[in-house]
């Protein structure tokens, strides 16, 4: 056990809702009227009446530019005002990235999503709640499931009208939308449709989107599990098949927060399914095939992981400079000369390689692997059933080697 010298809190952040200073407690009053300096939005700003000697800032663009000025304050009383509760999507995470927490002194407020949750009668722990300010708004897409309970943070007034617009493209049209505006203000107001009835092109931009799903037969709803249909993705035959793409998945055994390279990306499935096993990782994968490329990327956003990064280039040279994965995938370009000592080389302990290959000189490739550096190999034959005249045949799929290494 270690001391930290520290200094005593200095920078304040305080929750602030549409009700203003009426709603903060006395401890945040007090903070706020002690600061030498404010920092917040526009609007937040004026909801707190002035006060002499007082500087008030406004959030520059970038924000981030307002950090070293923030710092610049150390030791000087100094508030920082944010919406609702600063660490749920809020500035409070970035603000813990550049001063520590013990001296920092933070007073939220009830958040967007307990207030919409009340007024809708939701229980919070079992209702999703995300984000579509500064976000893509593909980003709803894997949390949309058949009676599935949605609140998302607006961007401006224009969410609400795009978000009903990707409702039905996606077979979600009967669901409920509840846009619930100024939230614990005097102008607090609701508006209620259905996705395919929604007519408004725009509404207040400070809101709340409530969404009660509901799936029509044949909606696009992603499964929870790696293997998902093959009709899914886009591709002109360059993809994982579903059954050796969840055998692949299971190998690269992603866990949270970490990095796949998808080397080879074809359509890019199974880095779009590392990104669906969990909402905080990330992908990036390698195509050299500028089509490919580009449809990876649009594959990305049909399946909700719209951030998956794409590198139109040839591995291994492309590889310079990336992210250091926690995992690979090769799925295409195996016989290149020199990729997988680099892919190899990239991974950390612990670090996952998984290679597959359909061909003899593939499979040249892999176990020469096996012969330096170890690791598994898996053989996988898949058959479907087809209609064969008036009854159904099995129609076997290439087989496929399967490498994986976990690096020592």
């Amino acid at each position: 056990m270690t001391d930290v010298a520290t200094i005593p809190p200095w920078l304040t952040i305080i929750g602030i809702g549409e009700d203003g200073v009426d709603g903060l407690a006395p401890a945040a009053r007090e903070a706020l009227s002690g600061a030498d300096s404010l920092f917040g939005g526009q609007r937040h700003l004026d909801l707190v009446p002035a006060r002499e000697g007082q500087e008030r800032i406004v959030w520059p663009s970038p924000l981030s530019d307002a950090l070293p000025w923030i710092a610049g304050r150390r030791g000087r009383p100094t508030c920082v005002l944010a919406s609702g509760d600063p660490f749920w999507y809020g500035i409070g995470a970035t603000l813990a990235h550049e001063v520590p927490a013990a001296e920092m002194m933070v007073h939220p407020a009830p958040s967007a999503f307990s207030l919409a949750a009340a007024r809708m009668g939701w229980p919070l722990q079992t209702t999703r709640c995300l984000s579509a300010h500064g976000r893509a708004l593909e980003r709803v897409r894997p949390w949309l499931q058949p009676g599935a309970r949605l609140l998302v943070l607006s961007w401006d007034g224009t969410t609400a009208a795009a978000l009903a617009e990707l409702l039905c493209a996606d077979g979600f049209g009967g669901s409920t939308m509840t846009v619930l505006e100024h939230l614990g203000g005097g102008a607090e107001h609701r508006i209620e449709a259905t996705a395919a009835t929604w007519d408004r092109p725009r509404t207040a931009d400070l809101n709340t989107i409530a969404i009660a799903c509901e799936a029509a037969s044949g909606a696009r709803v992603l499964s929870a599990t790696a293997g998902r249909p093959d009709a899914l993705f886009e591709h002109d035959g360059q993809i994982t098949k579903r059954e050796v793409r969840a055998v692949t998945l299971a190998q690269l055994a992603p866990r949270r927060g970490e990095t796949l390279w998808d080397v080879g990306a074809g359509s890019g499935a199974v880095g779009i399914e590392w990104m669906l096993a969990d909402a905080h990782n990330h992908t990036v994968a390698v195509e050299p095939d500028p089509e490919r490329a580009q449809r990876v990327q649009a594959n990305a956003r049909a399946c909700g992981v719209p951030d998956l990064a794409c590198v139109n280039g040839r591995a291994p040279e492309a590889l310079a400079g990336l992210p250091r994965p926690d995992a690979v995938f090769v799925g295409g370009g195996l016989t290149t000369a020199g990729l997988l000592t680099a892919c190899h080389e990239a991974l950390p302990s612990g670090g996952r390689l998984v290679a597959n290959s359909v061909t003899v000189e593939g499979d040249a490739v892999l176990a020469d692997a096996v012969a330096r550096w170890g690791g598994e190999l898996t053989r996988l034959a898949v058959s479907r059933s087809e209609p064969l005249g008036g009854f159904h045949g099995w129609q076997p799929l290439r087989p496929v080697t399967i490498w994986t290494l976990v690096r020592p």
